[in-house]
């Protein structure tokens, strides 16, 4: 499970949903919550995402729904035979993306690549309140 310390900046809220803005290194994050409880604007926390939730974009331009891009470098590319474990390095903080590698192969990936790591606001979770 990836994991990344960030700081809410901002929460909208309309009945029981939720929508919370965090600051990572500069970085807006956004996660779409239900039922969102003890979390406040300044707050720091751990945010959580799966790494098969993470997809992959090289050369991107253009708008895209996805909420969270986050520019990085592939420190380390393990190819097999189906899927790919991309460790990304974004701000000195490392993540794990898992895609498959047809993809990697498409898209020409390798180590040392500038992409950008794409995930949706609602595959976020925090995992721990710090302070």
């Amino acid at each position: 499970m990836n994991k990344l310390e960030v700081t809410v900046s901002k929460i909208d809220t309309l009945e029981n949903l939720n929508i919370v803005q965090f600051d990572f290194s500069g970085i807006n994050l956004s996660m779409m919550s239900l039922g969102l409880s003890n979390i406040n604007v300044g707050n720091k926390v751990i945010l959580s995402v799966n790494a098969s939730h993470i997809a992959i974009a090289k050369d991107f331009e253009g708008e895209i729904s996805l909420s969270n891009k986050l520019p990085c470098i592939i420190e380390r590319l393990d190819k097999g035979e189906l899927l790919s474990s991309l460790r990304l390095n974004i701000e000195d903080t490392i993540i794990t993306s898992i895609i498959t590698t047809n993809s990697v192969n498409r898209m020409n990936l390798k180590e040392k690549d500038k992409v950008l790591a794409l995930i949706k606001a609602s595959e976020l979770s925090i995992q721990k309140v710090i302070s």
